[in-house]
């Protein structure tokens, strides 16, 4: 075995040998990206068993934010070389991942002791293991909401999903319907792969591609599929929301639902799995390895937009520096902050991040009206109503052979049809999935289903198989001690349809951290039981977390690319200074409630060169232009500039608001020609140790509103 692996080695030595002396031109070009290394001491004779994967990135920018004279070809090549030059200094084996275009760096399973001789190269800006993350949406049950979407929106742009990957035979995903012009510049392949042909990349599908060795195909689950194609529903249910084809008709059970479309539905697809199934649901996720791979690809493709519905630690890790070879190409990257509430911070917390948190929802609700009785509320999406019929409790009504206990639950097979026929059954809920239920009660003829809730929990309108009311636990003891007092008891479903309440944070939106320096999240948009295509006959399903929420803000900036052709950081801009402003601290809401609409005239933008950010980064600058403002550590003052982008020369005057201290801007007013830009100062006059927040709000004289959310932390 040794000798085996000493001349696997000495075949990967020969084989960068060879490359090296193909790439002579390329190394005297770039000749001080080839310095000798200090140092030596290679650790010899690792153990196979002994090493894991390690992401590796090196110092400086990726193709993606060279912008020098050179092909990008030959610096790609010079970074492979420089690649070769540490690997071969700590005796490690060829990468199972290689990057060059988001940022310098590969995969590759080292020792420890390897992966410390590596950190100490002075080129090299992270080592780190590995890891999960897993998507941030969840099956938590949450009122539901729709989604018609525009009817036009996002022509000619690309919107990469970074997820489970895609189930393309849905009507959302046709090339049918007209999609406008063709984008230019993306040069994404398909890959084909079990269960995914070349046919299903089309003009609305453009591109797929699968990306697993981070993960490893020995931990997936049986029913996964090697290709870009989706068993798991999450990356169908993203993609939808983002770019899904308009006015697709949704059936559930043979009954019509309405019409669906995504935010962009002109805009085409490409997708990127990078995240997979295991055998165990808890070990579900996205291997960082897959995921940084994946937004390489992304950007070395040319999409315009990449939707990344995935958490993970509030810090700049590899998966971030990613981000930022994305943002140096020019592409809009939304991510979703998380579902952990107060018990973390949010997820992505770069600058060059739209970090998206996540709003309630409009709830569907319907009643349960008892004859003589009590007349109770709660979830229900269906349409249909259930005339006055017989409300039987599940467990008197169990088939033969059925334990009690499944007849409480309403598992498969435990409903004797013979008792069930024409009634309403109340069916209590755990063990077994909530529309498995009602397919239970439909089976044993059934006319609706009741589903109480056993302890305190939210309720959530699924897309049932017979008309079902879900009740929260106070309000389902009330109906059980009703019927139990009226043996005959009869119950009618009325739905009541969609209640316009008003929006605000999701209280499992994570907030943002009032220590990184970067203002998050960003903004906030639906979260909350957000209507997706999945795979599967039915076809449709609700998700609910901030992955919807990434997923709609990445739809809402493809449309607005296609309309305005702003660059990346001035589309950002608008997104959230348009946003609406919601109740709460401005580090659970941002700038507050994206506004899709809004964001075409926004008046003025905070533009952001590209290379700001990666000076910020590297320490070497300290303040971005960034619509927000973080304020900490003592600081009272900081700068903005803004920019008229609204086509003619006019006047903004400033205001700061919902301040409890004493917080002023100068200057009060501007004129701007048009493409004019100017600077201004925020300072916090008095000394009070206490925490605020407010807004910076311009006003220009056509009636534009720019606001920007301002945190002063102690």
């Amino acid at each position: 075995m040794g000798d085996l692996r000493t001349g696997r080695k000495a075949v990967m030595r020969q084989r960068r040998g060879t490359a090296l002396a193909l790439a002579t031109l390329g190394v005297l070009l770039v000749g001080t990206l080839l310095a000798p290394l200090p140092g030596a001491g290679a650790a010899h004779g690792a153990q196979e068993s002994e090493s894991r994967l390690y992401l590796v990135t090196l110092d400086g920018a990726g193709t993606a934010g060279y912008h020098g004279i050179l092909p990008k070809a030959s610096v790609a090549l010079s970074m492979r070389l420089r690649q070769d030059r540490l690997l071969d200094r700590v005796d490690a084996p060829e990468p199972t991942y290689r990057w060059t275009t988001a940022l310098n760096g590969f995969a590759v399973r080292l020792t420890d002791k390897q992966a410390v001789g590596l950190e100490a190269a002075h080129d090299v800006a992270l080592v780190e293991p590995n890891q999960l993350r897993r998507v941030a949406g969840t099956e938590r049950a949450e009122p539901a909401i729709g989604l018609k979407g525009p009817r036009r929106g996002g022509a000619g742009t690309v919107v990469g999903v970074i997820d489970t990957g895609l189930a393309p035979e849905n009507p959302l995903f046709a090339a049918t319907v007209p999609l406008g012009k063709e984008p230019r510049g993306f040069s994404g392949s398909c890959q084909v792969g079990d269960g995914w042909d070349s046919d299903d990349c089309d003009t609305k599908v453009v591109g797929a591609r699968w990306f697993v060795d981070g993960f490893g195909e020995d931990n997936l689950r049986s029913t996964a599929y090697l290709s870009p194609r989706d068993s798991d529903g999450h990356g169908t249910q993203m993609a939808s929301i983002a770019a899904g084809n308009a006015g697709v008709p949704v059936r559930v059970g043979g009954k019509p639902m309405g019409r669906y479309g995504g935010m962009a539905p002109q805009a085409r697809i490409a997708v990127y799995k990078a995240c997979w199934g295991a055998p165990d649901p808890a070990d579900d996720g996205c291997a960082t390895a897959d995921l940084v791979t994946a937004i390489d690809r992304a950007s070395g493709d040319g999409v315009d937009v990449i939707s990344l519905a995935v958490g993970g630690p509030p810090e700049i890790d590899t998966v971030e520096r990613a981000l930022l070879g994305a943002a140096e190409a020019d592409i809009v990257v939304t991510a979703a902050a998380g579902n952990a509430g107060t018990r973390a911070y949010a997820a992505h917390p770069s600058p060059w991040v739209t970090t998206v948190g996540g709003t309630t929802g409009r709830p569907r609700l319907g009643r349960v009206v008892a004859s003589g009785g009590p007349r109770l509320e709660g979830a229900m999406v269906s349409t249909r109503a259930v005339r006055p019929s017989r409300l039987v409790l599940s467990e008197r009504v169990r088939a033969r052979g059925a334990s009690r206990h499944d007849a409480r639950v309403c598992a498969p097979g435990s409903l004797d049809a013979r008792r069930v026929a024409g009634a309403v059954v109340l069916c209590r809920r755990g063990s077994v999935g909530r529309v498995d239920k009602s397919r239970t009660v439909r089976l044993a003829d059934g006319a609706g289903m009741v589903l109480v809730n056993v302890s305190p929990g939210a309720v959530s309108a699924d897309f049932h198989s017979v008309p079902t009311v879900h009740l929260a636990d106070d309000q389902g003891r009330v109906l059980r001690r009703w019927a139990a007092r009226h043996p005959a008891a009869r119950v009618a479903l009325r739905p009541v349809g969609v209640v316009r309440e008003p929006r605000a944070v999701a209280r499992w939106s994570s907030p943002g951290s009032p220590l990184v320096g970067v203002l998050k999240p960003d903004l906030v948009a639906p979260a909350a039981g957000v209507l997706g295509a999945v795979p599967g006959p039915e076809a449709w399903d609700f998700v609910t977390g901030t992955s919807a929420a990434a997923a709609y803000t990445a739809g809402a900036a493809a449309t607005l690319l296609a309309r305005t052709g702003w660059p990346a950081t001035t589309v950002r801009s608008a997104l959230d200074t348009t946003a609406a402003l919601l109740p709460g601290d401005v580090l659970h809401s941002g700038s507050g409630r994206l506004r899709p609409h809004a964001a075409v005239r926004p008046g003025l933008v905070y533009e952001i060169d590209s290379d700001d950010y990666r000076a910020w980064l590297s320490g070497r600058q300290r303040r971005l232009n960034t619509p927000s403002v973080l304020l900490a550590d003592g600081e009272r003052r900081t700068r903005r500039t803004i920019t008229n982008i609204a086509g003619r020369a006019l006047y903004y005057s400033s205001s700061a608001v919902g301040f409890r201290r004493d917080v002023s801007v100068r200057p009060a007013a501007v004129r701007l020609d048009a493409g004019e830009s100017a600077t201004f100062v925020i300072r916090v006059r008095d000394s009070a140790a206490r925490s605020d927040d407010g807004r910076v709000v311009w006003r220009g004289a056509t009636g534009t509103v720019t606001s920007i959310p301002v945190q002063i932390s102690r």
